[in-house]
C-alpha cells in the first residue's frame, strides 16, 4: 500500500477519517472535483444532500479506476458543500456510508469541508475531489 493512514497520539482519535496521510507512491492521481451527474451529466439526487455525496463518492471510484487507483490509493479528499451548517454533517456521512457500502470500501483519507456559497450549477449541493498515490 502506498498510502498510510494515522490518527497519532496528541491529536483527536476521529474514527471517520485519518488525521494523516503518508504517501510513498510514485504517481499522483489528482481527481477533479466530482459532483452529483451521471456520464451523461444527467443530475442525480435533486435536492438530496445524502445522495448527491453518495453520487459524488460513486464518481470518485469511477475516476480513481481509469487511472489504475482505488480508494485505498487515495491520501486527501476535499468536500464543499454548499450553505454548509453543522447539522449537515450527518447527511455527508451517511452518503459516504452508502457509497463506501455499494463500493466495498472504507474510505479514511484525510480530509477537509469546506462550506461554500455556491457550486458551477445551483442544482449541485456538493462537490468532492481527491489526491492518490500509487505505485
Amino acid at each position: 500500500m502506498t498510502v498510510t493512514r494515522i490518527n497519532p497520539p496528541g491529536l483527536p482519535q476521529v474514527e471517520a477519517y485519518r488525521q494523516i496521510a503518508v504517501a510513498t507512491g510514485s504517481r499522483t492521481v489528482y481527481v477533479a472535483g466530482q459532483v452529483a451527474v451521471e456520464a451523461d451529466g444527467t443530475l442525480v439526487a435533486a435536492g438530496d444532500l445524502e445522495g448527491q455525496v453518495e453520487r459524488c463518492y460513486l464518481n470518485i471510484a469511477t475516476a480513481l479506476a481509469g487511472a489504475g487507483a482505488t480508494f485505498d490509493d487515495v491520501a486527501k479528499v476535499t468536500i464543499y458543500i454548499v450553505d454548509y451548517t453543522p447539522d449537515k454533517l450527518a447527511l455527508y456521512n451517511a452518503g459516504v456510508a452508502r457509497a463506501a457500502e455499494k463500493l466495498g470500501v472504507r474510505p479514511l483519507a484525510a480530509g477537509t469541508l469546506i462550506g461554500v456559497t455556491a457550486l458551477a450549477s445551483p442544482d449541485f449541493l456538493v462537490e468532492v475531489d481527491a489526491v492518490a498515490v500509487v505505485d
